[in-house]
């Protein structure tokens, strides 16, 4: 368009120019449309008639020309100009010229084709012309037609219209003899209609009835047909009642005959909508009904004569009359009433899937008489309204079976239920939950809020009791070794057979895999177990596989691979490895074999543990088969497991560990001394001092009584090593509870909610691994007591350590305290006989007596007052003899605390500039044995002040 503007404005610049000076942009700009015809003189003069000449121009052709019908070549051509001030007048008449060239060829070429096909226009016309005349000739053949048949219209008679009529009366006739038939018949089908109602066939009840409504309506301008049309309403309205009846009888035991007629004769009736909404109506009574009735049943079993009037009770005030003697029988039946309901209800929805087609085969025969039934728009909307309802029942059928046991379990008090009854209780319900988890996916929550309350009070006097009774094995128990096969552990115990058969091993989820959780439909399902027949409640617990086997507390309970009669001796040993001990002043020396068999029963691999033991590990398997049923207080029973070995650590410890020497300042570790106290804290019931009367704002309910240790365990007796073998079973045995304890954490974690996990774990390491350290306090003591110390201080405070000689003899104490440990190792040997030796607890004595001995010789050596270098080679000379003896009578290697006695003797040959900084560095020795080094190695006063300032000063950084 811009060059077109341009293209005007040259022609208006140009217009004052002679009309006779044309340039050849004018010529151009006068060229008409390509749509007119377009002359120009002289043609066949200017331009060449060669035919390849013109195909050539025609192939010069640019191509948009072909491309639009509408394509307006002037306009093409304008657009191609340049700018006004670029425009060569030479170059615009050659494109004009051009243009001329492509246009005469065209013209020419179009001429010719249409000379070439004459000869088919000719022909094409002569066609026309045949038809012309083909249609003149049908034309005259179609008027004789019509002048025929008006000759045959005016030929037609009047006899042939009589017998029609004729005909038509008969018609006529036999359609009243019809009529008159079907009244008949009509007058006839109330007795019929009574034989189909007492067969239970409605669908054929309804199919005649309406039929027979139909026929009514037909002749109802017969006047014996009005009074017959009110009869069939009312017999049908009778038939809708006992269909209603029929349907509400599938609601306790379906029958698929049965329910498929109800549904047929709905289905004709066109109320299959109407018909759900009964059915779940009557679900509901139905579970109401079956409840009330169960209930008032046993009621009235256990009133005896009493004039109560108890049908006219609700049902909550009715539930509160069921006695103990009756409540498990009731809930049985309960149960079992309740699930043939949920399962009529299963083989409902189960039905309408696989017939989805509310047509049914007897419906689609009983349409064939012509009764309507629903078209395929409305079959197919009430698909979907039934799927859709019976969807949505599942969730209220379960919420009605759950508060009418809810109900049930809240209206008696099962607190002083035995335990296998209570048990049994809480395996019905949790199967009813796992049924209502098939049926819906239901939670439960409302059975789970009962069965925890409920559950909550009855543990809670279920553990009270046995935390007294724990208390009563533990004052009486006299720590005997309770003989067990070598391969003992919890899994042998009847009550943790349920562990046997899920494994001990496995993880915190797979526990919750594992744990009850049936998939709708699926083939391990209740609905599909009990198809046909039976309940789940059929059986009790202990006499289904997949449920926890419950015992008593008699040793018969234990598997036979558990507990045997196996003796602990040493039948298995060589006999070269049974000779006694030799005592090394009277007869020589201590065999090697001594050592061997000494070591080899330490290491036996015979389980030690208590009668009490035993009994806490069976409560474990009672508890945790609790919580297998008792899913909604899980937690709350862990830490009742939890509160069973804190006590029973708390009384070990107060048993065998209270009695300890701490003179050189072994103390218990931070670990034990916190879990102790938080034990003591939260459970021990405190004894006030005498005099005083005990706190009555303190909880003594929650709270259990501070332990006793038996009269009959003598722990002070110095031949028994101060009752090391009560000792080691009191202490093993709770290493060995520890350790069971330790196989239960993954099962435990698997039925605790998430959010306790931390708590379990932290309960694991703060409190049974501490278990094990109990093991050094406890003997300690032993060994604090049986070597007297305190007399080898006396001894070698008459040591005088400032001779002048070299010794070549040791001094007389060394030799009395190895006699001490002589004499040890062979009480310790009669102690191996009557209860197995642990090694851990061999290296532990072991260990605290050397450990002991050494520091009473650096304590001994800092009684010194005066101390020659002879004097500390005797030291030296003493320490040695005593190491090379102790090495042939224990197997304890490191030595313990042998550098603290080398240290301390070699400190004597410090010069005063290296003992400064060896005291800043060797803060582990306590002042006095500080001191006694200065006084005696140091001989300048002066030094001697400065080192004994810096000694009191590290004593006071120390105490802070």
């Amino acid at each position: 368009m811009i060059n077109m503007r341009k293209f005007k404005t040259l022609i208006t610049r140009q217009g004052s120019g002679s009309r006779d000076d044309k340039s050849p942009t004018d010529e151009v700009a006068r060229t008409p449309s390509p749509i007119e015809p377009i002359r120009y003189k002289n043609e066949q003069r200017e331009f060449s008639n060669d035919p390849a000449a013109e195909a050539e121009i025609i192939e010069s052709i640019e191509k948009e020309y072909f491309n639009d019908e509408d394509f307006d070549g002037s306009e093409f051509e304008l657009l191609k100009l340049p700018e006004l001030d670029q425009i060569e007048p030479p170059k615009l008449a050659g494109d004009r010229d051009r243009l001329r060239r492509q246009r005469q060829s065209v013209s020419k070429k179009f001429s010719d084709v249409v000379l070439e096909n004459q000869s088919s226009y000719t022909k094409e016309l002569q066609r026309v012309t045949d038809l012309q005349a083909s249609l003149q000739t049908a034309t005259i053949i179609c008027t004789n037609g019509r002048r025929q048949l008006a000759m045959a219209k005016q030929g037609f008679t009047v006899a042939s219209l009589s017998i029609l009529a004729n005909f038509r009366k008969r018609q006529q006739l036999l359609s009243l003899m019809k009529s008159l038939h079907t009244i008949k018949t009509l007058q006839q089908t109330d007795i019929r209609l009574r034989e189909m109602l007492e067969e239970e066939d409605y669908p054929g009840a309804i199919q005649l009835c309406l039929e027979c409504q139909k026929a009514a309506s037909t002749f109802r301008h017969y006047k014996c047909i009005s009074e017959l049309s009110s009869k069939l309403q009312d017999t049908l309205e009778m038939i809708e009642e006992q269909l209603d009846q029929a349907l509400s009888k599938t609601c306790s035991n379906f029958d698929v005959k049965h329910y498929e007629k109800v549904q047929t004769a709905y289905t004709l009736l066109g109320k299959t909508q109407t018909a759900m909404d009964q059915l779940h109506m009557h679900f509901t009574s139905a579970i109401h009904n079956s409840a009330f009735t169960i209930v008032l049943g046993y009621v009235e079993l256990m009133s005896g004569s009493e004039n109560t009037n108890f049908q006219k009770m609700p049902y909550k005030d009715l539930c509160g009359h069921i006695t103990t003697d009756i409540y498990i029988p009731c809930l049985l039946d309960l149960c079992k009433a309740l699930w043939e309901v949920m399962k009529s209800y299963y083989k409902t929805i189960e039905w309408h899937e696989t017939n989805e087609d509310p047509i049914s085969p007897i419906a689609r025969e009983h349409n064939e008489s012509g009764v309507e039934v629903a078209t395929e728009m409305d079959a197919s909307f009430n698909r979907r309204y039934i799927k859709t309802k019976l969807e949505h029942g599942l969730a209220r059928i379960w919420q009605d079976v759950q508060q009418k046991v809810k109900t049930f379990l809240l209206g008696t008090d099962l607190s002083n239920f035995k335990y296998d009854d209570f048990i049994h209780v809480l395996d019905l319900v949790n199967r009813l939950i796992r049924v209502g988890e098939e049926f819906c996916g239901s939670k439960s929550e409302s059975l789970h809020d009962s069965l925890r309350q409920q559950s909550l009070n009855y543990f809670k006097n279920y553990h009270r009791s046995r935390l007294d009774e724990l208390q009563m094995f533990l004052e009486n128990e006299g720590w005997e070794l309770c003989p067990v096969k070598a391969n003992f552990t919890i899994t042998n115990l009847h009550e943790f057979r349920f562990i046997r058969l899920t494994g001990l091993t496995q993880s915190g989820d797979q526990g919750n895999q594992s744990s009850p959780s049936i998939s709708i439909g699926g083939k391990g399902g209740y609905f599909s177990r009990f198809w046909d027949e039976g309940s789940p409640f059929d059986r009790r617990m202990d006499e289904d596989e997949n449920e926890d086997v419950i015992g008593t507390n008699g040793v018969d309970d234990v598997d036979d691979t558990s507990l045997g009669n196996e003796e602990s001796d040493d039948s298995d040993v060589p006999d070269e490895l049974k000779q006694d001990f030799i005592d090394e002043l009277t007869q020589g020396k201590l065999t090697k074999s001594s050592r061997k068999r000494r070591s080899q029963s330490s290491k036996g691999p015979v389980p030690v543990l208590a009668n009490t033991t035993l009994n806490v590990l069976r409560l474990f398997g009672k508890y945790m088969q609790m919580m297998a049923v008792l899913k909604p207080i899980a937690f709350d029973v862990v830490l009742c497991m939890s509160q069973l070995f804190d006590y029973y650590l708390f009384s070990v410890y107060t048993f065998f560990a209270t009695d300890m020497n701490d003179s050189f300042g072994l103390s218990l570790s931070n670990k034990i001394r916190t879990t102790l106290k938080r034990i003591s804290d939260n459970m021990i019931q405190q004894e006030p001092p005498p005099g005083m009367l005990p706190n009555p704002m303190e909880n003594r309910q929650e709270r259990i009584g501070f332990p006793h240790v038996s009269p009959i365990v003598e722990l002070t007796g110095i031949e028994q090593l101060h009752g090391l073998a009560e000792r080691i079973v009191g202490t093993e045995s709770l290493v060995f509870l520890a350790e069971q304890f330790q196989l239960l954490q993954p099962h435990l974690e698997s039925v605790i909610p998430a959010s306790k996990k931390p708590f379990l774990q932290q309960f694991y390491s703060q409190t049974v691994s501490v278990a094990s350290e109990l093991r050094r306090p406890v003997y300690r003591g032993v060994a604090s007591r049986c070597i007297l110390f305190e007399r080898m201080l006396q001894l070698m405070a008459t040591v005088k350590w400032d001779i002048k000689d070299i010794m070549s003899q040791h001094s007389t104490y060394v030799d009395v305290l190895l006699q001490d440990f002589m004499i040890f190792n062979t009480r310790l040997d009669e102690v191996g006989r009557r209860v197995s030796i642990p090694s851990p607890v061999y290296n532990i004595l072991w260990g605290h007596l050397v450990r002991l001995a050494n520091r009473t010789y650096v304590e001994g050596f800092a009684s010194a007052k005066k101390c020659s270098n002879e004097g500390r080679a005797l030291m030296q000379l003493d320490f040695q003899q005593f190491l090379l003896k102790l090495d042939k009578l224990t197997d304890v290697r490191p030595i313990p605390d042998k550098e603290f006695v080398e240290t301390y003797v070699k400190a004597y040959y410090l010069s005063e500039s290296d003992m400064e900084q060896w005291i800043k560095d060797h803060r582990e020795y306590s002042a006095k044995q500080l001191l006694s080094l200065v006084n005696c190695a140091i001989s300048s006063k002066k030094a001697r002040q400065r080192l004994t300032g810096i000694v009191e000063e590290l004593e006071r950084t120390r105490g802070r």
